[in-house]
């Protein structure tokens, strides 16, 4: 195989490249148990049982979690007060809290807790969908760049004040810089119909370097009181979450959430390399510059409200593919999923962990996914036998 075997081989397991997987089984599926391997219907039945408990447990726990995170605070709301406002606003009985806390609920708390979910489910699609246009399991917006890029466009429109689409500047100002970003790296990290994993993080490097110091220049020539929004930026926060940000965002992140899906089958066969699916009818160029499209959407829609957060795209598809194997017809909609999940457990320990200070949720994310990548790493680069 061509362009991508080199990149994945060690994260892949072999059954992707089996005939039968460039059927309607996806790629990796079938490498779960050894029945499944040789079609039988008890291997696919394990894997399709594995992907309903584990899409259960995660609408679960994605439930808790937002109640949760609706009633922990500095200003502690009992959980059932709490399911009684949110009852009463939605005419099926219940009753209001009292003044104080309506307006910390519903001014403060649930305009959080809906951007985080906004924000994980983009990123962590952003990140399935990053991984599966390179072919590489290293990929994702905050690694190479493109996170970099969309905070360049949002710090731009704000050190210089513009405000050309009211309330949808930054929003756009941070797709078109992450747009620009994603097909400079996507150009740049390819070499010979290749994207090899350390043209890729080189890339990445240079990038983000590259956007740090125009991101400086911004601070440089900015007023005190737009220092302190860019600064913003750069931690990555929710602390100024509102619902105007949410309905600002909303559009950006629900159409890209919507049209991710779409492209799991095709992302499936160009896991088989680049030969095979034009063979089986991909357009391989139009797909991933369709694919970038819509990472740069999702990227720009977190961006655009909370700043630089990273490592998120890397971590949810990762522990995904774990549980239940590469195909992307659950990886790309369960990605948005636990990255929901995943960001608003970071936001919760963000804001409590130091109470009655907040930790920058962007660094927070930082900490933990760090290790994880130094480990992902060194496993992929075992896997190869070096890059030398």
């Amino acid at each position: 195989m061509e362009a991508r075997d080199s990149e994945t081989q060690g994260t892949r397991p072999p059954e992707a490249s089996d005939p039968e997987a460039q059927g309607a089984r996806p790629p990796g599926a079938g490498g779960q148990t050894p029945g499944a391997r040789g079609g039988a219907p008890g291997g696919r039945g394990t894997l399709r049982g594995r992907v309903g408990l584990l899409t259960v447990g995660l609408g679960v726990g994605l439930v808790a979690l937002v109640l949760i995170s609706a009633s922990v605070g500095a200003y502690e709301i009992p959980l059932r007060p709490l399911l009684g406002s949110l009852l009463h606003r939605i005419g099926l009985g219940g009753a209001e809290l009292d003044r104080v806390g309506e307006s910390v609920l519903w001014n403060v708390r649930l305009p959080r807790v809906v951007l985080a979910l906004l924000v994980g489910a983009s990123l962590g699609c952003a990140g399935a969908l990053t991984q599966g246009v390179f072919g590489n399991p290293l990929a994702e917006p905050g690694i190479v760049g493109i996170s970099s890029g969309a905070a360049v466009g949002a710090v731009g429109s704000i050190a210089l004040g513009l405000d050309v689409f009211g309330n949808w500047t930054v929003t756009v100002c941070a797709f078109l810089g992450g747009l620009l970003t994603a097909f400079a790296v996507y150009a740049l990290s390819r070499s010979g119909g290749r994207t090899e994993v350390v043209t890729l993080i080189l890339t990445g490097i240079a990038v983000n370097a590259f956007a740090g110091a125009l991101i400086g220049l911004a601070v440089f020539h900015a007023d005190n009181a737009r220092i302190t929004e860019i600064t913003f930026w750069q931690l990555g926060s929710l602390a100024q979450a509102t619902w105007p940000k949410v309905l600002a965002v909303l559009p950006c992140a629900l159409v890209g959430l919507a049209v991710a899906p779409l492209y799991a089958r095709k992302l499936d066969l160009l896991a088989l390399g680049e030969r095979p699916a034009r063979h089986l009818g991909v357009d391989v160029e139009r797909l991933r510059r369709g694919l970038i499209l819509v990472v740069a959407l999702l990227t720009a829609a977190a961006v655009a409200v909370a700043g630089v957060i990273t490592f998120v795209g890397l971590l949810v598809p990762h522990l995904l593919r774990m549980a239940a194997g590469p195909g992307h017809r659950f990886l790309v909609p369960g990605s948005a999923l636990t990255g929901a999940l995943v960001l608003l457990a970071a936001d919760l320990a963000a804001r409590t962990a130091a109470r009655p200070a907040e930790l920058p949720l962007g660094v927070l994310t930082a900490l933990v996914g760090s290790p994880f990548f130094f480990w992902l790493l060194r496993r992929t680069r075992r896997g190869q036998g070096g890059w030398a």
